[in-house]
């Protein structure tokens, strides 16, 4: 029976050692006031040590002060599972530095470990990972040297290749919602998402261990069966947390409080990307690149298409496609769930602006590793010459895979948004539509290989995927034998400004 206690004394059911679940994504539904709780108590006692944190999202807001990021600078984490880390600045130097085991798997395929972990199984089968960078003949899904343990292998089964990939052992789970019932069942109704919350319950409960929910408020009517999300039978502590919706972070509009038609999305995404707006990004107005891309990216929609956008230039294209008026004729999704609207922006990314459903986590990932999507849109670090994407890593730089694995896997069209080079690119367009270069990056993107695969076009091609690479000067195409060259804009001279400057003809 499930007990509403002190943040305090939930996280003392914390021990050494254990592996503890947090199902966020980034920083949505994350239960912050359960991570100060455990900042505190290893602050005074020292205790717990040596916690291993799974998160098949991640668990941060790119500020170093908030959620895990504090104990895990203290020393009190041993081992980090995640599919992103580039929004936890403190656990990402860390695993790249070595001080932490840290392994970074694809986001849709930790969910699905997650759920099978529920129903006691020890690893899953999935396609996705084939030919890319967490692939053992490919790379390593591991973040530094320090990090051995073996969390995937290849295999056959009936004569085709998967990869294997094993499921987490939970002792502890936080969850945050939104109001607990008498009989300690959870509902979210304020949150932007559930990310897996059943099935991270489920699997903890499978294993022995504990689930602490943190929720707003306690409520004295019994909630409708339809909108519960985790039932109070699963539940060993409740942590009631009154300023929860206090955050700056909290809006409405992405609880679904407000819905938003297509006719006022226009104001809305403005509205918020000012607000969510990731400053460190270095873009501050007009970003004249990312306006081109995005308006030519999202002239590839059709009426009727199901739709992922990614975060950073993709964004564009999902502001371009209400300008042009064809939002009201799509069907966006975004990974952790949202069905319908438009993903929001920035920081705020992973929520939705007048969404009409939100699914768990999990099954938008059946979905798109199915085939569900007809088109996505995301970005890349470098492409090269044989069509492979590079979107987790590079010298200088880690974020890790987040769902880009899932979505590209089996999506019909998939369009990678990203400029030509970077670092000192200035770029002007005129009413006309005309493009001028008025400098060039110092750092070319288009390469003759890529330093790490995220995205990989020998396996897209085999699978019939229409590839598409749009960039502020031209548009490349994916063929058997490389990149072609598409298009090239008004403006820009296709010898001088696209060919002489790649290091390979296409």
């Amino acid at each position: 029976m499930f007990k509403i206690i002190s943040a305090r004394e939930a996280v003392d059911m914390i021990e050494d050692g254990q592996c503890v679940a947090i199902n966020s994504f980034l920083a949505w539904s994350n239960p912050e006031a359960l991570h100060d709780a455990i900042y505190e108590r290893i602050k005074e006692t020292g205790s717990p040590r040596n916690l291993r944190l799974f998160c098949a999202a991640g668990f941060g807001i790119w500020d170093d002060s908030r959620y895990a990021e504090p104990y895990v600078k203290m020393g009190a984490v041993k081992e980090v599972v995640a599919g992103h880390f580039g929004s936890m600045p403190i656990t990402k130097d860390m695993a790249l530095s070595g001080e932490i085991e840290a392994y970074c798997l694809p986001l849709g395929v930790l969910s699905h470990t997650v759920r099978a972990a529920a129903s006691g199984k020890d690893w899953i089968l999935s396609e996705v990972g084939l030919g890319i960078y967490c692939d053992p003949r490919v790379d390593t899904y591991a973040v530094n040297d320090r990090s051995k343990k073996e969390l995937v292998k290849l295999v056959e089964v009936e004569g085709k290749e998967y990869l294997l990939y094993y499921t987490p052992k939970i002792d502890v789970a936080l969850i945050r919602g939104t109001t607990v019932d008498p009989s300690g069942n959870i509902t979210f109704e304020k949150e932007y998402l559930n990310v897996d919350a059943l099935a991270v319950a489920q699997a903890t409960k499978r294993n022995g261990g504990k689930v602490i929910v943190e929720v707003e408020r306690v409520s004295h009517e019994f909630s409708r069966p339809r909108n519960v999300v985790i039932p109070g039978f699963l539940i060993d502590a409740v942590v009631v947390n009154e300023k929860m919706h206090e955050k700056p972070e909290y809006n409405p509009v992405l609880s679904g409080d407000i819905h938003v038609p297509a006719s006022q999305m226009d104001y809305y995404i403005n509205k918020i990307a000012d607000k969510f707006r990731i400053t460190k990004a270095g873009r501050e107005g007009r970003d004249i690149p990312a306006e081109i891309i995005g308006d030519r990216a999202a002239r590839e929609l059709k009426p009727g298409d199901v739709v992922n956008i990614g975060v950073g230039f993709p964004e564009s294209a999902a502001k371009h496609a209400s300008k042009q008026g064809v939002l009201k004729d799509i069907h966006m999704t975004v990974e952790p769930g949202g069905i319908g609207g438009l993903p929001a922006p920035g920081l705020a990314f992973g929520a939705t602006i007048g969404a009409d459903m939100i699914s768990d986590m999990a099954t938008q990932f059946d979905f798109y590793d199915g085939g569900g999507l007809d088109i996505c849109f995301l970005g890349g670090l470098e492409i090269d010459r044989h069509g492979n994407v590079n979107a987790h890593k590079m010298a200088g730089y880690f974020s890790g895979i987040g769902g880009f694995a899932n979505i590209t896997y089996a999506t019909k069209t998939v369009v990678f948004c990203l400029s030509f080079n970077t670092k000192g690119l200035v770029v002007e367009q005129g009413a006309d539509g005309t493009v001028t270069i008025k400098n060039e990056g110092s750092v070319m993107k288009v390469k003759d290989q890529v330093s790490a695969i995220s995205f990989s076009g020998k396996h897209a091609l085999k699978r019939g995927q229409k590839v598409l690479y749009v960039t502020e000067r031209c548009v490349f195409e994916l063929t058997q034998s490389g990149l072609k060259l598409k298009e090239t804009y008004p403006g820009v001279d296709e010898q001088t400004q696209v060919r002489d400057l790649l290091g390979f003809k296409v």
